[in-house]
């Protein structure tokens, strides 16, 4: 749900909705338009992200502190350049008193959070009721008061299924998200029909730029130019962009097809199982990076990290004895044996990366240089007879008028150039102090000194730990750590939390939350070299821990400049110079780049929150919470929704009916085997009473239909282990790939599989068919309305038509047979008579489009002869002349679909009336 309330609440491509209202409809909208393609049968599990473990804490601590950063960074800029603008004498529109939306406030605990939660109760009440698509669709609800990322409490929801004896194991999952993660999540379900939904990525997409309001530069090349009108009165400046966004799906089902190629080995000294070799995969990606733990120094994704890390496995697990995991759990010995193969290679990445960087470098250098030379033109270019004219041009040259005059204004440019190339000279030798300014090889270019080849370049960030040299461990360990690459004891210290690291995420992705409390404490990732005598590095995690509340997590995780969304004694923490715990939110903080070259690629080097004091300096502050603070501060759970028709609706609704306070178990038989415990909702959603609209913007409910009550999953004893298998009865589903699919940089021609059906025919509309469509479809982005409100094209006899409004607000084109004017009906012949060359602004050339504008006109002229255009100009005649219609044939006796005969296929026909 998070990657649906970002880009509502502020979408990077279009204007910003006004207020929180706006926000909440746009959400709707976005979801509506995900079931409408999903058409989910079953279930709808809508998850909001809750409060975090530790250890997704720290990456949500480094988002939201550059965030309130760069939107600081951003605020000076655009002051800065809106005064150099001005002073130059630029046009900019008047700024908007508007109060920036903090992104931040999409957190667990904030007001915003707490109104969603509310608007999304009112939303799927409207659709239970409303919308037939919803009928038996049973709907979850978990918002941000339930603790937990999103994309792991729906995996948890699965996972808890699938250990139930009523499971279907042919469930299709599509699980919504744009994360990287989410693609290893579902291969570690072991579901055969798992398949994720995500927005099509588009690169390069234009952004308005902050000062202007308008596209195609940046805010720091902004001239301050006036916007052009769009449209002849301005009358299109609000308009949206016409394309919306649209959505892929990855089906997990084609990338097991591609993982088995990979990763099925022969000769292997203990039994393939292709299930342990995916989940092995899995936990080999986490080397790479994740929200978790920072990637090893030698391994970079965008270098084929992933490619390496499978061959070195496929030659090393002969030696292993089995594979690297089983459910979630880590074999060390033979880790270790991957990470030294990885750190034997390390010397050679390093100096690899650097040379294919530098190729890189000089490939951009070179290219920048034939697009410059491509883009300089001559100082002066004639017109006339004396422009130079294209080889094989059949335009003839323009004449010129005045000969000498042409020749004059040559000489006066060439004059003026001289000049301009003799000033340049003189300011470029009182700048360098008399000297003539040299490597100068032609005049255009004398007097301007030479710039650096590399200055239209950014600057390259310094790199002092230089991996690609010699002694680069010892540089390494000084520069990110401050310690000496002789110090043992501190290296296995971060190897130790490393190895805790990758046991605790793959426990996460395969068990669940194993620790709410453990992080890794550093924000440097060790080297593979360093991975030694790892299976005695760890044991077992922490038992009974708790999450954060949600202010604790606020306080956290938020910057003070965000600190607004927090009660003002607990904001003082985070002002105030005599705070306990002030040194948690610094002003500035360093951002090391780690040989990146963008900022946001960067690490922020920001301290660690210290749990234990974080909650000494809370609790003298708790008590001043009020009464909707303390609310928003506790854990909820759950909430099941349901319509009047679904078979479990009878079921909840006796249970208020007898006001049960006790936990009631979820029958399997009405619920398409979902099974869970219930328990009653304190402010309920029930059926026959009205739901009040939290949005001014929307309409309560009168007529409801749903109703919720609160749900828990299904609860296992301590130490029960979730089964990484494929479930009995499972079926696979059909293999889609073919032999030439595999091979690198196949180029075939590919069709998308549309929907979840493999065998859906696809429609197909003929050339009549995309001409209605074109009649009845906008055909610009500024015709707003189901239908196209354009005029009629200048050879439809001007004046012929005459738009009415209906009291429907619709409108209609209708013809005023009357006012047209008759022409005689065309005639074809063997020899086409020449054409006369119609009076049209059209400025293309060629006889063929006189030609169709012709045959255009006769057949309009037809339709008006045959009963007109209009509303009731077919219908009304229908009935009378159906039978007529029914007996027309043609010369070959075949009957005719419409009241006018086909295309003539003989030399000689001429059309009666």
């Amino acid at each position: 749900m998070n990657g649906i309330i970002h880009p509502c609440t502020h979408p990077e491509d279009k204007p910003a909705p006004k207020n929180e209202d706006e926000m909440m409809v746009a959400i709707f909208e976005y979801i509506d338009r995900l079931f409408n393609i999903v058409r989910p049968r079953r279930v709808l599990y809508m998850a909001i992200d809750g409060v975090a473990p530790r250890a997704k804490m720290n990456q949500q601590r480094s988002r939201r502190f550059r965030a309130s950063k760069e939107g600081a960074e951003l605020t000076e800029e655009k002051n800065r350049m809106r005064e150099e603008i001005i002073q130059r004498g630029g046009f900019l529109p008047p700024e908007e008193i508007k109060e920036r939306f903090d992104s931040n406030c999409i957190t667990p605990g904030t007001e915003f959070m707490d109104n969603l939660a509310q608007c999304l109760r009112y939303y799927v009440a409207e659709r239970l009721s409303n919308d037939p698509g919803w009928k038996n669709v049973a709907v979850f609800l978990s918002d941000a008061s339930v603790p937990g990322e999103g994309e792991h409490k729906i995996m948890d929801f699965i996972r808890r299924q699938r250990a139930q004896p009523n499971h279907d194991p042919n469930t299709h999952h599509c699980l919504c998200g744009a994360d990287a993660d989410l693609i290893m999540l579902g291969l570690a379900t072991h579901e055969p029909n798992f398949t994720i939904i995500r927005e099509e990525f588009k690169p390069n997409k234009p952004r308005p730029c902050s000062l202007c309001n308008q596209t195609g530069h940046e805010i720091k090349d902004c001239q301050g130019v006036a916007r052009q009108k769009q449209g002849e009165h301005d009358e299109f400046a609000g308009a949206m962009p016409a394309a919306e966004q649209e959505f892929i799906f990855i089906r997990l089902c084609v990338l097991r097809e591609y993982l088995s190629r990979e990763l099925t080995m022969a000769s292997l000294p203990f039994p393939f199982d292709f299930e342990r070799s995916v989940d092995d995969w899995v936990f080999m990606c986490f080397f790479v990076g994740n929200d978790f733990l920072p990637h090893l120094p030698s391994l970079e994704i965008r270098e084929g990290a992933i490619d390496r890390l499978v061959n070195i496995y496929k030659d090393v697990v002969h030696k292993t004895g089995g594979y690297l995991t089983q459910n979630g759990f880590v074999n060390l010995e033979r880790v270790e044996m991957i990470m030294q193969a990885v750190g034997v290679a390390e010397d050679n990445i390093f100096k690899k990366r650097k040379e294919d960087d530098e190729n890189f470098k000089r490939r951009n250098k070179e290219k920048r240089k034939r697009m410059k030379a491509e883009q300089q033109g001559p100082a002066f270019m004639t017109s006339g007879q004396f422009a130079p004219q294209a080889l094989g041009r059949r335009d003839r040259p323009e004449p010129v008028h005045n000969a000498r005059y042409q020749a004059y204004d040559m000489r006066m440019q060439s004059v003026e150039q001289h000049n301009k190339d003799a000033a340049q000279s003189l300011k470029s030798m009182m700048r360098n102090g008399g000297r003539s300014s040299a490597g100068v090889s032609d005049s255009a270019d004398r007097g301007v000194k030479r710039k650096n080849e590399d200055s239209d370049s950014e600057p390259e960030p310094e790199d002092n730990v230089r991996l690609w040299e010699d002694g680069w461990k010892q540089r390494y360990y000084k520069t990110k750590f401050d310690v000496d690459v002789s110090d043992d004891g501190f290296r296995k210290k971060v190897v130790r939390s490393y190895v805790e690291g990758l046991c605790w995420v793959l426990r996460y992705y395969y068990q669940g939350c194993a620790s709410w409390k453990w992080f890794f404490p550093f924000h440097y990732a060790p080297f593979a070299s360093d991975f030694r005598d790892i299976q005695k590095m760890f044991s077992e995690f922490e038992k009974d821990t708790k999450p954060f509340k949600p202010l604790e997590q606020l306080m956290g995780v938020f910057p003070a400049a965000s600190g607004n969304f927090l009660p003002p004694t607990w904001r003082n923490l985070m002002m105030s110079a005599d705070s306990s715990i002030i040194d948690f939110y610094p002003d500035d903080f360093a951002i090391d780049l780690n040989g990146k070259k963008y900022a946001w690629q960067g690490v922020a080097l920001l301290p660690f929150v210290d749990e234990r004091r974080l909650r000494v300096a809370l609790a003298d502050v708790y008590p001043d919470l009020t009464p909707d603070e303390v609310r928003r501060n506790s854990l909820g759970s759950d909430v099941l929704f349901l319509g009047r028709s679904h078979p479990l609706f009878d079921f909840i609704h006796e249970l208020y009916r007898s006001e049960t306070r006790e936990e009631a178990l979820v029958p399997a038989e009405l619920c398409h085997g979902i099974q869970g415990t219930l328990n009653l909702d304190e402010d309920p959603i029930l059926p026959d009473e009205t739901v009040k609209s939290p949005v001014p913007l929307l309409r309560d409910i009168s007529v409801n239909s749903a109703i919720n009550v609160k749900f828990r999953d299904p609860q296992f004893a301590e130490g029960f282990v979730f089964k990484a298998v494929l479930l009995p009865g499972a079926k696979m589903p059909s293999k889609v790939l073919k032999p030439e699919d595999y091979e690198r940089g196949a180029r075939g021609p590919w069709r998308p599989q549309l929907g979840f059906n493999p065998n859906r025919q696809q429609a197909h509309l003929d050339q009549a068919g995309f001409r209605a469509l074109g009649h009845s479809l906008p055909r610009a982005q500024q015709f707003r309305g189901q239908y196209s409100n354009a005029a009629p094209p200048s050879s439809y006899h001007q004046g012929s038509y005459s738009r009415h409004a209906h009291s429907s607000g619709q409108q209609h084109f209708q013809h005023s047979r009357q006012n047209a004017p008759q022409r005689p009906p065309p005639s074809f012949s063997s020899v086409p008579p020449p054409f006369p060359r119609q009076q049209q602004p059209y400025r293309g050339g060629g006889h063929g489009w006189d030609r169709a504008l012709q045959a255009q006109q006769s057949a309009y002229q037809q339709n008006l002869n045959r009963g007109g255009v209009g509303p009731g100009g077919y219908q009304q005649r229908y009935d009378q002349r159906r039978e007529d219609w029914g007996d027309r044939r043609d010369n070959r006796g075949q009957q005719q679909a419409r009241g006018f005969p086909l295309p003539p296929p003989s030399r000689h026909i001429h059309w009666n009336n």
